[in-house]
């Protein structure tokens, strides 16, 4: 097959290793830009230029779209869909996973646990708020932050006051979610392809940090998930409609709690924590699906 790798960099840990897996596997592989691509949108005739060239030899595409460009990435992903490429991860399911309120609405009605969460129109009764989780401390989490960027541990409710008022001073959108005391700063992912776990492992905040991500100098382990570990993430990774996902749980009193689904999640962190070979999981699920 003819597999592109939509991403801005090849040079990246995850995009190397799906290049090396698929070419391993005997197809060809390209990188492309999703930002230097032109759609050509017209009747019954939708293509993509890019370069110097018309994509229209594409059998498959995995997009590794950043969050800063997740409107035109998943302009160019849709546009691949148009033409009746197969991608392992939708451009609908992408915005889906991105929107953080969208997502906890659709997870909530499918049944998952997770933190309890409340969501204002910057609300002047912050007391109010602080009350619907069960007061402080609590995580203030922007509707955009990724890679722990826009996550605060507020443990008072004076400190609580502050961040949200600051937060709506500038019109920036948060969820206010009950803190987990017992996760003790760490994280579980679980990384999804086509219905089951390939991967999993357990994230730990370095010391004196509530945030657990990797990019924050967290550590990383191989853990084995229990049963009811595995279902919430095989159920969010069905709710969103996510063929290969990273679904974040913590480990919590009433069972695990769901706290995101990332639509690309990075494969360096579990691999190396792991030894599994993630890559390839991904490409063979591409092979199964596209024939």
């Amino acid at each position: 097959m003819n597999i592109v790798i939509l991403s801005r960099n090849e040079h990246l840990y995850s995009t190397g290793r799906l290049i090396e897996e698929g070419e391993n596997r005997g197809h060809q592989v390209e990188v492309i830009d999703p930002l230097k691509c032109d759609l050509i949108i017209e009747k019954e005739k939708p293509t993509i230029y890019y370069k110097d060239r018309y994509l229209d030899y594409v059998d498959a595409i995995i997009p590794r779209i950043g969050t800063s460009v997740t409107f035109f990435g998943c302009a160019v992903v849709r546009q691949f869909e148009m033409m009746n490429v197969f991608t392992s991860v939708t451009s609908d399911a992408i915005i889906r996973s991105r929107d953080k309120l969208r997502s906890f609405q659709r997870l909530s009605k499918a049944g998952i646990g997770m933190p309890k969460t409340v969501f204002t129109n910057y609300s002047r009764d912050i007391v109010k708020v602080l009350d619907h989780v069960g007061g402080a401390p609590v995580i203030i989490k922007l509707l955009e932050g990724t890679q722990g960027l826009g996550v605060v541990l507020a443990e008072t409710k004076n400190a609580a006051e502050s961040v949200l008022e600051a937060f709506n001073g500038l019109q920036a959108r948060a969820l206010v979610q009950e803190y987990i005391a017992e996760a003790k700063g760490a994280d579980l992912r679980a990384l999804v392809v086509d219905g089951h776990v390939v991967g999993a492992m357990k994230r730990q905040g370095k010391e004196g940090e509530f945030r657990s991500n990797l990019h924050r100098g967290g550590s990383a382990e191989i853990i084995k998930l229990n049963e009811a570990e595995i279902k919430v993430a095989m159920n969010a990774a069905r709710a969103l409609k996510l063929p290969v996902c990273g679904v974040d749980m913590l480990q919590s009193a009433r069972g695990p709690l769901l706290l995101e689904v990332n639509s690309t999640p990075g494969l360096e962190g579990i691999e190396k924590a792991t030894g599994r070979n993630i890559a390839r999981s991904i490409i063979t699920y591409i092979e199964r699906n596209r024939r």
